[in-house]
């Protein structure tokens, strides 16, 4: 196969448009008419900006894991990374480290904990998923070892970060914003991006190809411990301290079902960067949703959990019928 072709036959698996997830979209519409007449609180401005506000960090991890997923890789460890990046900083900047230099060792050692995750994956042949597992647990632990076990306020430092506006809309959901774009620019127009999509598709004939399998791999994992390490840093901002809940987010259940609700194959070789953003703010508003109906919040995992399973079974069965 030539590179041309290559080229060709991965755009074309990049399904574009608000379109192909009508879907998606419509059940967001329902729910949010639903909550609206159960609730006079969920259309007020102020609740709006604390949804799009609490949801900016899932946003930053799901982007970088459609990425990877897209290459036929996982990460398990995003979540804990971004409780040890959320730590290091705080550490940082209670030792009277400057902001941006503070800022920027934290996601040097994202980079550093992403590379080696990509390391032993492409080294090992092991699963991505068994390694990104044992990598989150060691995370955990290393994070509460970084505060040692006690919370780390940061007084001022970030607070433009975690409670500025411009022209009314948080940075944190901002930044978010920015990162997405980001990352769909990269999936649809770069060299890096089609590669993804190769390998995700069928790695063996990416790499007859010539495509950079190893590099490619390594490139995508270093971005997701940057973007991991992006995400801990805007979450320190909005909690104003490193403490071991933290340490422990737990979130990779949230992160993977938006990317999984959002259209991306599990297996890789398709996925879309606005799906991901429209199954996050899915679990957003049912998250809100539940807090505003006065719903136990046990049942949200259950209904992250339910959501994630109808959304697999439910991509599978497109699979099945567009293949």
């Amino acid at each position: 196969m030539t590179t041309s072709a290559l080229n060709k036959r991965t755009r074309l698996a990049v399904p574009g448009g608000l379109t192909h997830h009508a879907g998606l979209i419509g059940l967001l519409i329902v729910l949010a008419i639903f909550t609206a007449t159960q609730s006079d609180a969920f259309l007020t401005g102020p609740n709006l900006l604390n949804v799009i506000r609490q949801i900016s960090v899932v946003a930053v991890l799901a982007a970088s894991l459609t990425l990877l997923m897209t290459a036929g890789g996982i990460d398990f460890s995003l979540a804990s990374l971004a409780g040890v990046s959320a730590g290091v900083l705080a550490r940082l900047l209670e030792a009277g480290v400057s902001e941006l230099t503070a800022v920027a060792l934290t996601v040097g050692v994202g980079i550093t904990v992403g590379l080696l995750n990509g390391a032993i994956i492409t080294a090992s042949g092991v699963a991505p998923f068994v390694v990104t597992l044992g990598t989150a647990t060691a995370l955990e632990g290393v994070a509460l070892l970084v505060i040692r076990g006690q919370s780390i306020s940061i007084g001022q430092n970030l607070s433009g970060l975690g409670f500025g506006d411009v022209v009314g809309i948080p940075v944190l959901s901002l930044i978010a914003l920015a990162v997405c774009v980001g990352v769909g620019l990269v999936m649809r127009y770069t060299t890096i991006g089609r590669h993804a999509f190769a390998i995700g598709g069928n790695e063996a004939a990416a790499r007859l190809s010539g495509v950079p399998v190893t590099g490619v791999k390594l490139a995508l994992y270093g971005l997701n411990g940057a973007l991991a390490a992006i995400g801990g840093t805007m979450l320190l901002a909005r909690l104003g301290a490193a403490s071991p809940g933290t340490a422990g987010l737990h979130l990779e259940l949230t992160v993977v079902a938006a990317v999984v609700i959002g259209g991306t194959a599990l297996a890789g070789g398709s996925g879309t960067i606005i799906g991901t953003v429209l199954g996050v703010i899915l679990l957003g508003v049912v998250a809100n949703a539940l807090n505003l109906l006065q719903i136990d919040s046990y049942y949200q995992q259950v209904s992250v959990g339910a959501v994630l399973l109808v959304a697999a079974v439910a991509n599978q069965v497109r699979r099945r019928h567009s293949g």
